[in-house]
This record gives C-alpha cells, sequence and structure tokens, in this order.
C-alpha cells in the first residue's frame, strides 16, 4: 500500500532544499502545474554535456524510479526539454549544476 501522494511544488521544494544541504546549484527553470505536474531533471556538470531525467515507474513493481530521458551535448538535452515542454506545459523542469555530476536523484525519499 502506498501513502499520500506528494503535490509537485512540496516534492520540487524539498529536492531543492536537498540540493542546498550538499551544496549543489539548481534552479527552477520552468515551473508546472503545483499539484500534479511531471518533473523533469536536467543535470549539467558545466562541461557542455547534460543528462535529462524523469520519473517514472517500474511497470513489475510499480515503483518510482528515476530514469535517463535524454543525454548528450547540452543543446541537445535542450531540445528535449522543449520537445517534453511541448506536449506538456504543466511540466516543471530543474536544472541541477554540480561539477561532479551529482543530482541526488538516487537519495532515499527522492523516488
Amino acid at each position: 500500500m502506498s501513502g499520500p501522494r506528494l503535490t509537485a511544488e512540496f516534492w520540487v521544494a524539498a529536492y531543492l532544499a536537498r540540493l542546498r544541504t550538499e551544496d549543489i546549484q539548481a534552479f527552477v527553470v520552468a515551473r508546472g502545474d503545483g499539484t500534479a505536474g511531471a518533473i523533469l531533471v536536467k543535470q549539467s556538470p558545466l562541461d557542455g554535456t547534460a543528462a535529462l531525467h524523469q520519473r517514472s515507474f517500474d511497470p513489475v513493481t510499480g515503483a518510482r524510479k528515476w530514469m535517463v530521458l535524454s543525454e548528450g551535448a547540452e543543446a541537445d538535452v535542450d531540445a528535449a526539454v522543449a520537445r517534453q515542454r511541448k506536449f506538456d506545459p504543466d511540466l516543471w523542469v530543474i536544472e541541477v549544476e554540480d561539477r561532479d555530476g551529482r543530482h541526488l536523484l538516487d537519495a532515499p525519499g527522492l523516488d
């Protein structure tokens, strides 16, 4: 049995706070629906590349997990974000900037 679902806005606020505790810079670059908007996380190591993560569901277990939607040249990842926003204008986009590639999406509590 799963617990109550967090709103997108609450999750984003908690995620940004968690990143700050590790001195990882992050910004909301597109604000989506506060209640149920989907969330994309773009991680940039500030070297011209990036990876775009989206939350997905494991069809076998039903568990939520983060998967890479796009990665490579930052311009290509930005184009993937733009395509996703055309389909879903209520989408949140968080940009994480960390030279070590940290994003904490695999940390406990952020699934």
